[in-house]
């Protein structure tokens, strides 16, 4: 196919609808973004995406284990070293704990550098009277609850490429310049260990890499290999325009890549067969993801195969359940049984996130740990109970030590939820309930091998 036909191809889904998309207060002015959008250089390269597609093509297998997770929302305010690198060590932390506990090779995704956009149940949000239009994330409009702020503005798409490209550098410098080594596990807990049960466990689990690291090295080996990680960003390719915009021709194959993140998924709100999202992620060439919630028929995971994977590709797609614990272990197991017995390489993932909020007699949006953990349980067990692989999970999380999630190791009570609730979206789960989340998937997976 010529380079003008795939071009063409790729503007297809302009015709079809498009939901969740923000009624753009300036058409003129969003045309003009687009189009220097169009002339940036890109996030990420098409190399870098083949890699991914690689290792989740090994998760598809069984042979390794996807850790995705990230804020909700990012905000441009958050896109800075201390924040991104808060982060990054709970990710590094979450994935040394599956990696040593599990022994299992981990693919460390990040929920990061460009998840500034979100789908909205409502196109609008009304206070005492006052009725002004939803935000959308930071990419679209701001949080703040005047007209000012809540203005669908184009301009904050190039906003949105540049704080993307700023945490991308951060994230390459941390993981690529000796902050990630596998010796420093002792140094990424050293603000944590003394008051946290989540950190004293973590630090007796970097005493025995220490341990394996010493006599590694006494027997003659030097693991060099062990100085940087491997890391890609992921996000919801929501905001259609932006993703068009950064989707470049590669030079080397001719095909199609959406240059704004390595990974990218349909969420569950747009996953519509007829829909602009489906339509414009089967056309590139990244891995992607769909989201699946309690609703889907095992007939719709087949028909999103044929549309967004028909030649079968290992890594090409992944599956991203968000159930509910009360709804996952009768939900998930026809969707896994028709998919295995077609023979799609299809990767699994656990979204134990958005099937369980609720909100909380002060108003806040929250979810309760025990809730999160029983998700993952239920997934395990639903793969276990018909030999497939549960092959990773996809949390939302920060580095810093909010209130936003109810229990984990330091019991947070509903009552506790607004003493550092600053999310700007959805609850997180804070660092130390992301390492007692670790800690029991290391244990389950351990059980499910």
């Amino acid at each position: 196919m010529s380079t003008s036909s795939v071009t063409g191809a790729l503007d297809a889904w302009r015709g079809l609808p498009a939901l969740q998309q923000p009624d753009w207060a300036d058409p003129a002015e969003l045309a003009a973004v687009t189009a220097a959008l169009a002339k940036q250089p890109p996030l990420v390269f098409a190399g870098e995406c083949d890699q991914l597609k690689q290792r989740l093509a090994e998760v598809s297998r069984g042979e390794a284990f996807v850790l995705q997770g990230g804020d909700c929302a990012e905000t441009f305010e958050g896109s800075n070293a201390d924040a991104v690198r808060n982060k990054l060590k709970t990710l590094l932390q979450m994935a040394v704990v599956l990696t040593y506990a599990a022994s299992v090779p981990v693919v460390k995704i990040g929920r990061m550098a460009g998840q500034f956009a979100k789908p909205r149940s409502k196109p609008t949000e009304s206070r005492d009277g006052v009725e002004l239009p939803a935000y959308r994330g930071d990419a679209v409009n701001g949080l703040a609850f005047d007209p000012a702020s809540r203005r669908n503005d184009p301009r904050r798409l190039m906003d949105a490429y540049h704080a993307s490209a700023v945490t991308l550098n951060l994230c390459r410098a941390f993981t690529k310049g000796g902050y990630a080594d596998l010796r420093q596990v002792h140094a990424w807990n050293q603000d944590f260990v003394a008051q946290s049960p989540a950190g004293r466990r973590y630090e007796q689990l970097a005493g025995e890499i220490d341990r394996a690291l010493t006599f590694m090295k006494a027997c003659g080996v030097h693991p060099d290999e062990f100085h940087s990680v491997e890391f890609y960003s992921s996000h919801e390719a929501l905001l259609l325009e932006y993703e068009r915009a950064l989707t470049r021709i590669d030079s080397l194959s001719g095909r199609p890549y959406d240059v704004s993140g390595h990974f990218l998924w349909i969420g569950e709100r747009t996953r519509q067969l007829d829909g602009a999202h489906v339509d414009f992620l089967s056309r590139i060439s990244n891995p992607i993801g769909v989201k699946l919630g309690p609703t889907t028929s095992a007939d719709d995971a087949l028909a999103l195969i044929e549309r967004l994977n028909p030649d079968n590709e290992p890594g090409r797609l992944t599956f991203v359940t968000r159930m509910g614990a009360g709804r996952i272990r009768e939900a998930l197991p026809p969707l896994i049984e028709k998919v295995h017995g077609s023979g799609a390489a299809v990767a699994w993932i656990c979204d134990p996130m958005h099937g369980n909020t609720f909100e909380a007699p002060s108003g806040h949006k929250t979810r309760r740990v025990t809730d999160v953990l029983d998700e993952v349980a239920g997934f395990f067990e639903v793969h276990r109970a018909l030999g497939t692989h549960p092959g990773g999970i996809h949390i939302e999380f920060t580095g810093d030590d909010v209130t936003e999630c109810v229990g984990g190791g330091h019991e947070i009570v509903e009552d506790d939820l607004p003493q550092r609730y600053e999310t700007a979206c959805d609850p997180r789960l804070n660092r130390s309930q992301s390492l007692d989340l670790a800690f029991m998937v290391a244990e389950l997976y351990r059980h499910n091998a």
